[in-house]
């Protein structure tokens, strides 16, 4: 196991923020850790990054106990937290070679980050120049230094705009193809667009350990995609099996199937048939947040 939780308790005097909470993660899942705030969630990751120490109860990432190889755990440990410590007043290149230096890594292995975060056209400028979204990139770039086997992110797409949003989804997708992630959220919509399971917690306790797939409704769906252009509900409502239309914001609609087939090839064909482009396409786990809603309200 790449993360192992057993019976961990937290608690800040009175307050009992983690309350025996216990899970595992697999070496190469991407694991949503969903919550409303408050719920426990960067406890939860503060522990596992070895900044803080639970009140009782175990840990481990890769098999080092959290508290007592704390050293051993940095070492394989990405972490980005939610909010992202950045030198404003250095240049993204020099800050990136000053944590260089602090794991011993040679100067090749800030090019390849910077290329691999999508930082090369921002690297000469400093930070304090950057959007939220290129930040966060830095923060990520930061936590891939090391190489690590582990990514844990706290809030990563925390105060982003749309078009953000979906650029660090699909870096987090890319780079959870080769390590294992743990990322926490409130926001139902990230763990769908990113994970292959979800976790959710609640005033510090567990309610819920799911895969998404074991989630899905065998026979609706619905398809949240943003075209490049205004489309008319009527005309979405000529795709097949099609049961509702909604124009959420923009150019991003909500369509609602009622059938086993993945549609999203149709969306597709009906973007290209149309000589539109598809910005985004997720499909909506309405099972998920039904089950959200059931167990945090």
């Amino acid at each position: 196991m790449s993360i192992t939780v057993e019976h961990l308790q937290k608690t800040y005097g009175e307050q009992q923020a983690l309350n025996n909470v216990s899970f595992s993660i697999k070496k190469g899942e991407i694991v949503g850790f969903l919550g409303p705030n408050g719920a426990g969630k960067s406890t939860m990751m503060k522990i596992l990054t070895t900044y803080i120490n639970a009140t009782s109860g175990n840990a481990s990432v890769s098999g080092f106990d959290v508290r007592d190889h704390a050293n051993d755990v940095k070492k394989i440990v990405g972490y980005l937290p939610e909010h992202n410590p950045l030198y404003l007043d250095m240049y993204v290149r020099e800050y990136l070679e000053f944590n260089a230096n602090v794991y011993g890594i040679s100067k090749q292995r800030i090019s390849e980050v910077i290329q691999l975060t999508g930082l090369s056209p921002e690297s000469h400028k400093k930070i304090e120049q950057l959007s939220k979204g290129y930040r966060q990139r830095v923060g990520l770039a930061n936590a891939l230094l090391h190489d690590p086997e582990v990514l844990i992110l706290d809030e990563p797409t925390t105060g982003l705009d749309p078009i953000q949003l979906i650029e660090i989804r699909q870096l987090i997708s890319k780079v959870g193809k080769e390590k294992t992630i743990f990322l926490s959220t409130h926001i139902m919509q990230e763990v769908e667009a990113m994970c292959d399971r979800v976790i959710i917690i609640k005033k510090g306790e567990i309610v819920a350990d799911k895969n998404l797939d074991d989630l899905r409704t065998q026979n609706e769906q619905t398809i949240i995609v943003e075209f490049d252009f205004r489309v008319e509900d009527a005309f979405l409502k000529k795709l097949p099996h099609v049961k509702a239309v909604k124009n959420t914001y923009g150019f991003v609609y909500e369509i609602s199937f009622s059938t086993q087939e993945d549609m999203r090839s149709s969306v597709f064909d009906f973007a290209h048939n149309n000589e539109l482009k598809i910005l985004q396409m997720n499909l909506k786990n309405t099972s998920l947040e039904s089950l959200f809603l059931q167990l945090t309200s």
